[in-house]
């Protein structure tokens, strides 16, 4: 698919990797509508990134609050070809704490809630636009990106929740790009390992320089423009379909 031809929505792309991403495909000519909570910055950085640039606000657990933000975008932009799934929670907490209590069902809930379902929601309804879309000469109408996590494979202790969210989306992963094969829409999930967010910078760098050590090579977390170009690459190569691809330096999380 074309980059500079492509009309995107990017969940979760008014921060993180989301805002790389959202980012990388402005730059490769495309047009991108941020996909994020009422309360995010995705207005104050559409602001910033011009009139190629749309927010639109909505939680991607909101079924019709999803539906109405996509048809903005396609009203808006006339089409939607890509949607990159960033959107997304880090919770943990163990099986049961060190006082025998069991691990919170509503977090346990609200973590594949947002991660999974969130993730699902976004893609059947991005797919009913891509489904109308006239077909290049690949037969190519749409693409699809999720984003799982290194920890879909070797959670650590303490991410039954995250890991059971993650393992989801790429379990899904084929059978969406089996379901929509027939209308030429793709689907390939990115599993990134440890990248440096947001998220991650809560933790100090302290932190930061810890999780570095353990990995191979770079010896380094990850950027967030790395993730984006990975994006790009998928958009671009027809060929990519049903595969979850680990970006994580070989990064395999020991179990704490």
């Amino acid at each position: 698919m074309d980059p500079r031809e492509v009309v995107a929505v990017v969940s979760g792309g008014a921060s993180g990797l989301g805002e790389a991403t959202v980012r990388r495909l402005l730059a490769d000519g495309g047009r991108v509508a941020i996909l994020d909570r009422p309360s995010s910055a995705g207005g104050e950085l559409v602001r910033q990134l011009g009139d190629r640039a749309r927010f639109v606000a909505a939680d991607v657990t909101d079924g019709p609050g999803v539906e109405n933000a996509l048809a903005e975008v396609a009203r808006a932009f006339g089409k939607i070809d890509v949607v990159v799934n960033c959107a997304g929670v880090g919770t943990a907490g163990r099986v049961l704490d060190k006082k025998g209590e069991p691990h919170a069902l509503e977090l346990f809930t609200m973590t594949i809630q947002v991660n999974l379902i969130g993730t699902f929601n976004v893609i059947r309804v991005a797919a009913t636009h891509m489904a109308k879309n006239s077909p290049n000469a690949d037969g190519e109408r749409g693409v699809i990106v999720n984003t799982a996590s290194a920890a879909a494979f070797d959670g650590q202790i303490g991410q039954a929740a995250y890991s059971a969210s993650k393992g989801g989306v790429v379990g899904m992963t084929l059978p969406i790009a089996r379901d929509l094969s027939s209308l030429g829409i793709r689907c390939v999930t990115i599993a990134p390992g440890t990248f440096d967010t947001p998220m991650l910078a809560m933790g100090g760098e302290e932190l930061k320089n810890r999780l570095a050590a353990g990995i191979p090579f770079p010896k380094r977390v990850g950027q967030p423009g790395e993730f984006a170009a990975l994006v790009a690459h998928v958009v671009g190569n027809a060929y990519l379909n049903g595969e979850t691809i680990r970006l994580d330096g070989a990064l395999r999380m020991a179990p704490r």
